[in-house]
């Protein structure tokens, strides 16, 4: 079992000490290739191998998402690329500056979707692919498979994201699941991180009926807008050699203080199949607890960076692994 493997499946004291990202590292040089080259551009003073963190980071730049500040709806009207969307997309893509989320339905189509569900669990049947810690994400299932590789690269996906960035990116993970996630609501930025902040996006594929019974992801509309929750903005319990054993658990009280003027409604995503939910980096969203434990709810979440800012990992404090492309 490879130590990316461990670390990944096993929760506990392994997965706190620094050290082990540090061998982690070392044992994926190649994957960090991207990373040393954003240190050298955002003027990063040491060693890629080593912890990182916003709280090391340069205060210099000050580069945000277009769509993140005034006037955003307006530059989007005005920017020609919108064009070259159907006027149903264009009207959902107008909403991304104050909703920070946008809705396109039916994107991919029934035979498509059956095609994703059906290589899934073949990947699973054949014990390719297995469940993270959490026993409900099947990470990276991508890697193993032409078709997902296929779909996760969809230009109908990644068209979005590069106008809603302005930016290529690049997609940086999979997730696959088989029933709802029951996650506290959190920010994706605390997992997959940017330098400068904002050039992370995700999208949520439907793959099956997604109703209020089923666990459906539940987003809270505007909290994007929320500045966002690193690990100088509330005590993780870390030190210079381990991250605290409980910093998740502290970080979900620091949002649960974020939401608790009830500011930003909770939404809950219902979608048929084929549904695509995209967001920003900064959304405050989780999973509905389930009405039938264990209930079915097929889906897919694609992760994506902006390709030309460094990437990390704010809650482990390690550059992300970069694969190459194919």
């Amino acid at each position: 079992m490879s130590l990316r493997h461990t670390l990944d499946r096993y929760y506990g004291t392994l997965r706190t000490w620094k050290l082990g990202y540090v061998l982690l590292n070392l044992f994926n040089r190649r994957k960090l290739r991207h990373a040393q080259a954003m240190y050298r551009k955002y003027g990063v003073q040491q060693s890629v191998y080593l912890p990182i963190s916003s709280e090391r980071l340069p205060k210099t730049t000050t580069e945000a998402p277009w769509l993140d500040g005034a006037d955003a709806v307006e530059k989007m009207k005005a920017h020609p690329g919108l064009q070259r969307f159907d006027a149903t997309t264009r009207e959902a893509l107008l909403r991304w500056p104050d909703d920070g989320f946008v809705v396109l339905r039916g994107l991919f189509r029934p035979d498509e979707v059956a095609a994703i569900n059906a290589e899934i669990d073949r990947l699973i049947r054949d014990k390719v692919v297995d469940f993270n810690f959490t026993g409900r994400k099947i990470m990276f299932a991508f890697h193993h498979s032409e078709l997902l590789r296929k779909y996760v690269h969809d230009r109908r996906i990644l068209d979005v994201m590069d106008f809603l960035l302005q930016k290529r990116v690049k997609v940086f993970q999979s997730i696959n699941f088989l029933t709802g996630s029951e996650q506290h609501a959190h920010s994706d930025s605390i997992h997959m991180t940017t330098h400068p902040l904002g050039y992370m996006i995700a999208a949520w594929i439907a793959l099956e009926p997604i109703t209020a019974d089923n666990g459906p992801l539940v987003y809270h509309v505007g909290s994007h807008k929320l500045p966002y929750l690193l690990n100088g903005s509330y005590d993780h319990g870390g030190n210079r050699f381990v991250i605290g054993e409980d910093a998740y658990a502290r970080y979900e009280e620091a949002v649960d203080r974020e939401l608790a003027s009830g500011a930003f409604e909770a939404r809950e995503f219902h979608a048929h199949p084929g549904d695509v939910l995209f967001w920003h980096a900064n959304l405050i969203h989780g999973g509905k607890k389930m009405a039938t434990p264990h209930a079915s709810r097929k889906s897919m979440v694609i992760h994506c960076f902006a390709d030309d800012v460094l990437c990390y990992h704010e809650l482990t404090q390690r550059p992300a692994m970069m694969e190459e492309d194919h």
